[in-house]
């Protein structure tokens, strides 16, 4: 009986140290993908930034226009 019962605690302790490690591993992979989508924001932020200055720095485009048809 007393085997049965030390044997159940340490299945218990196990699964208490598993856990512990399963959730520290957890947290860091979510602090990881928050730093990451941070990073990725900020460059797209800058990229788009970066487009509209050249956008409006850029000399306006000549408009085209449609010759009308001589009809004939």
């Amino acid at each position: 009986m007393q085997a049965k019962a030390e044997a159940s605690f340490k299945r218990k302790e196990i699964q208490a140290r598993d856990a512990t490690k399963a959730m520290a591993e957890y947290t860091a992979g979510q602090s990881a993908e928050r730093a990451k989508t941070e990073r990725l924001k900020a460059l797209r932020m800058a990229k788009e930034a970066a487009d509209a200055k050249a956008k409006a720095e850029a000399p306006p485009k000549a408009e085209k226009v449609k010759k009308a048809k001589k009809k004939g």
